[in-house]
């Protein structure tokens, strides 16, 4: 049983990586590479990510500096993040990509704490959902009769307090991120 508990925390965990790795891409005003990580460039018949194409440096807060390993690759490169919704219109002298940020208005700084919201409701919803598939379990073993009723009451007590527990750190991390983008 506590293998099952196991397994839904380090779902629960992983849920909170994957939250993290969304709150890193969200464009607030400051040069960050991670922007790029979804953009896929069609590089010989298969889509590679640009940060195994190419150098990322930030060169000022604002300005991402993208230098290709292979100059052919430059157009390429330039293309994908124009098609992309990063919403950022590359700068291109012939050797390298610049991306310079604007500063955010009001206006877009509202719709990144919109977007960090919706992030953060759909990791509580990945989160309440291992919760009722491992309940699930603990019902399924009850059944087969490998646990008895008091044990599974326990468990179902224990899996809330890790889902509420889950659940409060992401609204800590949500509300960490539109502090910080309100105050850029």
């Amino acid at each position: 049983m506590n293998e099952q508990m196991n397994i839904a925390k380090e779902k629960m965990q992983k849920t909170i990586k994957s939250l993290e790795h969304e709150f890193s891409t969200v464009r607030a005003g400051r040069a960050n590479p991670a922007v790029l990580d979804k953009i896929l460039v069609d590089y010989y018949g298969a889509p590679t990510p640009i940060n195994q194409m190419a150098a990322i440096s930030v060169s000022e807060a604002r300005v991402l500096v993208i230098q290709p390993w292979d100059m052919s690759s430059l157009k390429l490169i330039e293309k994908a993040i124009l098609a992309s919704d990063i919403g950022i219109t590359p700068t291109n002298d012939g050797k390298v990509l610049r991306l310079t940020f604007p500063q955010l208005t009001e206006e877009r700084r509202k719709e990144l704490v919109k977007q960090v919201r919706k992030y953060g409701e759909d990791a509580k919803v990945a989160i309440r959902s291992i919760r009722r598939d491992t309940i699930e379990k603990f019902k399924a073993m009850k059944k087969n009769s490998e646990i008895t009723e008091d044990d599974m009451n326990n468990y179902e007590k224990d899996i809330q307090k890790m889902t509420d527990k889950f659940c409060a750190d992401i609204d800590a991390s949500v509300a960490a991120k539109e502090k910080e983008i309100m105050s850029i």
